[in-house]
């Protein structure tokens, strides 16, 4: 990722600030993307309109709202975003390209609180976003919370069946090779790809196909495609 992306510190601190009744006269926005073309586009959109207030790298963590720039969600992009959510002062929006299935839980687990599309992105929706942002709301196209609202669905009936995959009964590793061999990894290159042994690899797909009751590694990807999971 390039600085404009990474200038957010590993370890930013924790900034606080007394809660507001209503958005604030100028949303401060901080923008960051990994292509400055993106980036210059978002800020030219946004530079003009009175009621936002954008600002410099040195003074990011103070944003009332984050912006992040990206074609799709991978997993330099969730590091940032699990930076950006440490900042309490801070909520952020992702206006992305392309949304991988399974990729829109993982950015609200990170914290996300706006998703708008890039081809959606003109100068209106974007200043509603920060606004929205700002007022502590959530925005999501139409789609999207059609999904995520079938996705909370089909956990809640994950309740009553003991062979559901769910967030519970995958750990992040898991969730990580399964991931894996959707795209078409083999065994050793997952274990490249991990850092984790031949061995070791083996024991966890086979630990999830066993604990779920399922035939084999296809089944187990197809599964987790069809909860939204990986």
């Amino acid at each position: 990722m390039s600085a404009a992306i990474s200038r957010v510190p590993a370890q930013p601190r924790s900034t606080h600030r007394t809660p507001r009744s209503g958005p604030p006269d100028r949303v401060t926005v901080a923008v960051y993307a990994a292509d400055p073309v993106l980036r210059v586009g978002v800020v030219q959109q946004l530079r003009s309109r009175p009621e936002v207030d954008l600002l410099d790298d040195a003074d990011a963590e103070r944003a009332h709202a984050s912006l992040v720039i990206v074609d799709g969600v991978d997993d330099d992009v969730v590091a940032l975003l699990h930076r950006l959510r440490h900042n309490t002062a801070t909520r952020t929006g992702l206006v992305v390209g392309t949304l991988e299935p399974g990729a829109l839980q993982r950015v609200i687990e990170c914290g996300v609180a706006a998703v708008l599309r890039r081809a959606e992105a003109d100068q209106d929706r974007l200043l509603h976003l920060v606004l929205a942002i700002a007022n502590g709301e959530g925005v999501l196209p139409g789609d999207l919370l059609g999904k995520l609202l079938a996705h909370v669905g089909s956990l809640q009936r994950s309740a009553l069946d003991p062979r559901a995959l769910s967030l519970s009964t995958l750990t992040p590793r898991e969730a990580d090779m399964l991931r894996l061999v959707s795209e078409g990894l083999d065994t050793a290159e997952i274990a490249r790809k991990t850092a984790y042994s031949e061995r070791t690899v083996k024991n966890v797909l086979h630990g999830i196909t066993t604990r779920l009751q399922l035939r084999n590694r296809a089944h187990a990807v197809g599964y987790a495609l069809r909860n939204g999971l990986i």
